[in-house]
């Protein structure tokens, strides 16, 4: 029995892709191995997202080929569709982008039968590509499963090349998210994410992301909690906020991009929103949930940022009062408009990123604090000491517990009772 080791870089649509193609590769019999294990052939799907992803994917492969020089090394994903590079590259006998990772698995079962055929390429013309390719994944790791029901990006942000990468919006249909959905439930699983490249852009006939989200809510009893991965500001309609006021399932957590807190640099990403745009919407999602989690993703060094600027991104980023920043450094990216513009030194981009690392943790902190005494919602996760249990609550605080094996996989009553060392510790009521 042949066994296919994995390694994925990336996103979270690009774990579930991998997941997929996990599942069917076990429905035709192989055994699916870790990327230490000796494998008879590595399917590598590797991220593009900044020339520092390209630089990690490759070197990926070139780790593999060396380690295992007599496995058949299959790439796909984003830095295949993106750079022509690998096309030339010795060690990949497979190389595939996106929209047709499922032709992998045939193609990688002629090469374990016939080893002397040539490497094979197959890039679809992404841009052009308006198919959703149908994947679907059965088993998961973890409580939590994923759910991916859009793919592609129309926004071309002058910073990021995923557009060129994954190619123009795609959605899974509805009746088919819905099925997907009830399944997990009927398995077991307590929470769903939904997760996409633009997850915002949702449609299906007319029917965009606020419509699928309710008739998940009306259709699929015993779904305990259902989150989104991503959204962007100007995506969360009025249709949305009165759904997460109405319904306890929607999770009180929305991770909201922000990725500068200045007018002037917004406006040469080219993002679709001003601050006091951002500022109104938080405000209605507010009014529906006033404790509401709101994490975001913040672009530091961005050309055109000056001091003035970056100083303007704290002070929003203070009055919005995000639960938590996730911080990234600008990546000149080759292939996008930003790449022309003027470029600031990596030493200012590295120190206004612990700044804002710094800041993250005092908003983090601040948020927590909040509910010291209070009684929340935890699905419990994984046991990860012979005292400790872990789980999430519905607006994303990691919180500890006594160890109770009965409680797995439950979602359970908890009075918050302490924080040491920015770990949130309960009691289970």
């Amino acid at each position: 029995m042949k066994k296919i080791g994995f390694i994925t870089l990336g996103c979270k649509v690009n774990i579930y892709e991998s997941n997929a193609l996990k599942n069917e590769l076990m429905k035709r019999g192989f055994l699916v191995g870790e990327p230490t294990e000796a494998c008879d052939a590595y399917i590598i799907n590797t991220c593009s997202v900044t020339n520092m992803a390209d630089a990690k994917s490759r070197k990926m492969i070139h780790r593999v080929a060396k380690l295992n020089p007599n496995a058949i090394i299959c790439v796909m994903g984003c830095y295949s569709q993106t750079n022509p590079e690998a096309m030339n590259l010795e060690e990949i006998d497979i190389l595939v982008g996106n929209g047709n990772k499922l032709e992998l698995i045939s193609m990688l079962e002629e090469k374990l039968l016939d080893r002397s055929i040539q490497k094979q390429v197959k890039l679809l013309d992404i841009l052009n590509y308006k198919e959703y390719e149908p994947l679907e994944v059965t088993t998961y790791d973890h409580t939590r499963a994923f759910v991916k029901i859009e793919d592609g990006c129309e926004n071309f942000c002058t910073y990021c090349i995923i557009p060129f990468a994954r190619g123009p919006v795609r959605s899974k249909p509805i009746d088919e998210v819905i099925m997907e959905i009830s399944r997990i439930v009927q398995e077991g699983y307590l929470e769903v994410v939904l997760a996409g490249i633009h997850t915002g852009r949702y449609e299906d006939h007319g029917k965009h992301l606020s419509d699928l989200v309710e008739r998940i809510l009306k259709e699929v009893p015993g779904l305990e909690r259902l989150r989104l991965s991503s959204i962007e500001i100007n995506e969360v309609d009025d249709h949305f906020i009165k759904l997460m006021k109405n319904s306890r399932v929607l999770a009180d957590h929305l991770h909201l991009p922000l990725q500068a807190g200045s007018n002037l640099v917004l406006e040469k990403m080219e993002r679709r929103y001003d601050l006091d745009f951002f500022e109104q919407k938080v405000e209605k999602i507010r009014q529906a949930r006033p404790d509401i989690s709101l994490t975001t993703d913040v672009i530091v060094g961005f050309p055109y940022e000056t001091d003035t600027e970056f100083e303007s991104s704290i002070q929003f980023i203070k009055k919005i009062k995000f639960s938590k920043l996730h911080v990234f450094p600008y990546s000149m990216r080759r292939g996008t408009k930003a790449a022309t513009f003027p470029q600031i030194q990596d030493g200012i981009k590295k120190e206004r990123a612990t700044r804002l690392l710094s800041l993250s943790k005092e908003l983090e902190a601040d948020y927590a604090k909040q509910f010291l005494g209070k009684i929340v919602e935890v699905i419990v996760e994984q046991s990860i000491s012979a005292e400790l249990m872990m789980g999430h609550t519905s607006n994303y605080l990691q919180v500890y517990l006594p160890i109770n094996e009965q409680l797995l996989r439950k979602k359970i009553s908890v009075r918050i009772e302490r924080i040491e060392k920015e770990k949130i510790f309960g009691r289970v009521i």
